[in-house]
């Protein structure tokens, strides 16, 4: 570290806090010695010092050096009095005789310096402690003309006097009474600031009633009844501070910024009441540096345009503003939101040909009229929509730089947040159906009774109003010297044009479709032997995906693979992948076969698959019963059949014989299953009626139509017979 003239050096205590600050007043040429004087000692003189020692202390930590000077401050020659500036002068002078540089070091000596000062002070007539004074003065300020400006500024704004002798402003009415009260001093001050911090700032109360308390806490006697209650006796108002100097000390030390923020709350402190000390149009270098992005919900009711007898509420407007021109990029009118459907139909605005949009609703312009088909480098917005997950694909993909501003702070974007009030401004006071200051207030008109326009017809309006606006004088705008030079007028439209030509660059075009693909959401989906799935159970195909064999693969391979697909949650009739070189995208289709979602929003699938799921589990109970029903009848059956198997089993037949006649058994029991499975039309049997015979219509006995069972009877009659034996 090098040390030089006039260089701070922070010395440290064994705790490593800070303790005192020396100033090196002269340095040796060799770099081995230094002079040094601490800087606020009232009795501080020179002192020599070894440059390796002080080198080694910074070392080990013990000595810092310092950047800022305390005693560093710009006095300029109007901010003196002319008795300031004599004082000043004279001890200049005398100074300049005592440190002059033929007297270098020898002046930092003690007996030397003694010399020095005792020719000075019969040279000046100026005593010897003055000189002295002036000298320690010159030295721990930092050795310049200035710093021998006198302290003390008789009068000067917001210095204190000295608080001695009799008491000071204004005499009180009936003194006799009431006494003539007491100066305030550091130590009636210091209770002032307490109490302003419990009562004032701290509770919010009133002055007069943090006084009140402050009068009850501090200048009060506790005194004890008989029964020991305690009670607080005021004292005097001889002995206490008055109202007035409460205030006066209150309104000399305001803090604005910590009332406000104190009292109701830092956000409102910055909201409506910090400096201004800016103009937000110079964040943007030029046009689509920066575009500022808000919504509002208009204050006009709306019809609806399938029965004009519905009132549909009021609509929620996007706007999209360039930041250098004040040009308004893009709009979105619609009933979504404010949220990521809404903003995602006005950052798509911004890069729509305006042209062909002002023409779906009935407007025919130009394309000078309104140039503006671009994305910006950066976007602007609050901490809402954008700055929420949905965003995240616009982000990665269209590589638009996103900056959100802290909550309510709408004016870190204020010329998105005027654009509201302008287009209000506009056609507010004309619309029908438009709220007025009065409006839900008792015996008021209803406004809401008044609605007449639907959603086209408004936004129509809005357009109209956009470009009036983007050709209309800015008086607030400021012209930087180029504008000025080159006679730009500040009109947004005329401003964009001149940005383009001189300042462009920031500006990007892309095509409208893949600007759509862009600003969709996105979701990870699975390919599965079944189709592309997602949103918890769709299933989507494509014709790439039917190219190149996915679903046959994936049942194949036994395996899924993971795509990200973009959607539209207000269609979910199609999904989108992306291409990987960003240039395309695969359209994929609902499955015929879910014909149930069709048509859907992704909302109204949500609630369908919760609704089948609530299903499944309201009846999974009497599934599981009728489950466990048909088990218990099954077992019946099995019992019921090993019974009847175990009475008919022959105990004495062998394994062998048992198993060597499963064919003929099949046979014979095929032929008897035939008979009783075999179609019979018109069957009839002989019944006895009124003491007649009705005569079967086929006589033929069973064993002769079938020679197989028969033989399968007469086996069974052979072993009964076996068994009675």
């Amino acid at each position: 570290m090098q040390l030089t003239v006039n260089m701070l050096i922070q010395f440290m205590g064994e705790d490593g806090s800070p303790d005192h600050i020396e100033r090196i007043l002269w340095t040796d040429g060799l770099q081995k010695e230094v002079v040094t004087i601490e800087i606020f000692g009232r009795t501080s003189l020179p002192k020599f010092r070894q440059v390796d020692d002080l080198l080694t202390l910074v070392s080990l930590g013990q000595v810092i050096a310092m950047s800022d000077d305390p005693h560093m401050k710009l006095i300029t020659e109007n901010s003196i009095t002319e008795k300031e500036r004599t004082i000043r002068d004279k001890a200049w002078e005398i100074i300049q005789v005592v440190t002059g540089t033929k007297n270098q070091p020898n002046v930092f000596y003690a007996s030397h310096r003694a010399e020095l000062i005792r020719k000075a002070s019969k040279l000046f007539g100026v005593s010897e402690k003055t000189i002295r004074s002036y000298l320690r003065r010159f030295w721990q300020r930092g050795q310049h003309k200035n710093a021998l400006v006198p302290d003390y500024r008789a009068g000067a704004m917001n210095r204190s006097s000295i608080l001695i002798g009799r008491k000071r402003g204004r005499p009180r009415k009936f003194a006799e009474i009431v006494g003539n009260g007491i100066n305030v001093d550091e130590t009636t001050k210091r209770i002032f600031r307490v109490a302003l911090n419990r009562f004032y700032y701290g509770q919010g109360l009133s002055l007069t009633r943090s006084y009140e308390l402050m009068r009850r806490e501090y200048y009060s006697d506790v005194v004890r009844d008989a029964d020991g209650t305690e009670q607080r006796i005021l004292k005097s108002s001889k002995h206490t501070p008055t109202l007035g100097q409460f205030k006066y000390h209150f309104y000399k030390e305001r803090d604005w910024k910590r009332e406000i923020s104190a009292r109701q709350s830092k956000k409102i402190y910055l909201q409506s009441h910090r400096p201004i000390m800016g103009d937000s149009t110079s964040q943007a270098y030029g046009p689509g540096g920066m575009f500022q992005i808000d919504a509002t919900i208009a204050d006009v009711f709306l019809v609806s345009r399938y029965n004009r007898n519905w009132i549909i509420s009021r609509p929620v407007v996007y706007g999209v503003i360039d930041t250098f021109s004040h040009l308004i990029a893009g709009l979105y009118v619609g009933l979504e939101g404010p949220s990521w459907m809404g903003a995602m139909g006005a950052i798509y605005n911004t890069a729509q040909n305006k042209v062909e949009f002002c023409k779906q609703y009935g407007i025919d312009i130009e394309e000078e009229d309104f140039p503006v088909h671009h994305l910006p480098e950066s976007l602007l917005c609050d901490q809402g929509e954008i700055s929420s997950k949905l965003a995240e694909p616009m982000i990665k993909n269209l590589n638009i730089k996103v900056m959100t501003t802290p909550s309510y702070r709408p004016e870190l974007k204020a010329i998105v947040e005027r654009l509201f009030k302008t287009l209000n401004g506009y056609v507010k006071p004309i619309l029908p159906g438009g709220i007025q200051p009065d409006f839900r207030e008792r015996g008021s008109h209803d406004y809401r009774l008044d609605a007449t326009l639907d959603l086209y017809q408004f936004t129509q309006i809005m357009i109209r109003a956009i470009l009036h606006h983007n050709s209309t004088w800015m008086n607030s705008y400021q012209r930087d010297p180029l504008m000025i030079e080159d006679g730009v007028e500040p009109i947004p439209l005329k401003l964009w044009n001149w940005g383009i030509q001189n300042r462009a660059g920031k500006l990007r075009t892309i095509p409208e479709d893949l600007m759509r693909l862009h600003l969709m959401p996105t979701v990870q989906a699975s390919i599965t032997a079944r189709g592309i799935r997602c949103f918890k159970g769709l299933l989507y195909s494509s014709e790439h995906a039917l190219r190149e064999r996915w679903f046959e693969k994936a049942r194949n391979e036994g395996k899924s693979v993971k795509v990200t697909v973009s959607y539209d949650p207000r269609n979910l009739n199609f999904i989108y992948i992306p291409h990987e070189d960003g240039k395309g995208f695969d359209k994929c289709y609902l499955l015929n076969h879910q014909a149930q979602y069709r048509d859907k929003t992704l909302e109204e699938i949500e609630h369908l698959l919760e609704q089948e799921k609530f299903d499944r589990s309201a009846n999974e109970d009497r599934m599981l019963q009728q489950k466990v029903d048909l088990l218990s009848e099954i077992d019946d059956i099995i019992k019921d059949a090993e019974r009847m198997t175990k009475q008919e089993r022959n105990a004495g037949e062998s394994k062998s014989k048992r198993v060597r006649d499963i064919r003929i058994n099949r046979g014979v029991e095929k032929a008897l299953n035939r008979q009783m499975d075999a179609f019979e039309l018109d069957k009839r049997q002989s019944v006895e009626k009124d003491g007649g015979q009705v005569v079967q219509l086929n006589p033929t006995t069973d064993d002769e139509l079938n020679p197989e069972l028969a033989l399968l009877k007469k086996k069974q009659r052979e072993k009964r017979d076996a068994n009675d034996e």
